[in-house]
């Protein structure tokens, strides 16, 4: 079995510019998870997801500091200005994830299921020459299970 026979292909899609209370009230109001993010052009640039927007109501934890005798070593400084920059966050821009695990329509789901356990990411945009053709999750996993179409 293939992702383009359980991946769900009529994809809510948002803009990089899109406001936060926006985001917040579509994921409300379609009952999703997350979106694939894309420009004005359909290329996809990342995903957002709901804990992008937990994240603003997240205490900031300060970095690590090891004195030296040579100065000070801050460890942790990059997370600690990722959190900041989400925290403050505006737009979808600021708080989508970049790096993000995508899937071909070819892909088998059993390879899929592996990755999303290794991997631990469980909403996965399916990918076709830089556009979005539809999304993975584990939700469509599980469906495909109960009704007895894998395993």
């Amino acid at each position: 079995m293939k992702v383009k026979d359980i991946m769900t292909k009529d994809v809510i899609t948002v803009n990089p510019s899109m406001d936060l209370h926006q985001l917040a009230k579509l994921l409300i109001g379609e009952n999703i998870s997350g979106a694939p993010v894309v420009n004005d052009e359909g290329k996809f640039l990342g995903v957002v997801l709901e804990e992008g927007l937990i994240f603003q109501d997240k205490k900031v934890h300060l970095p690590t500091v090891i004195t030296l005798s040579m100065g000070f070593l801050t460890l942790g400084m990059h997370k600690f200005k990722e959190e900041i920059k989400k925290i403050a966050a505006t737009k979808v821009e600021d708080i989508m994830e970049k790096d993000v695990v995508t899937f071909s329509a070819d892909t088998s789901v059993e390879d899929v299921a592996t990755i999303m356990v290794e991997k631990k990411v469980y909403y996965c945009p399916v990918v076709e020459e830089g556009k979005v053709v539809g999304v993975i999750t584990k939700k469509d996993i599980v469906r495909t299970i109960v009704r007895g179409d894998i395993w």
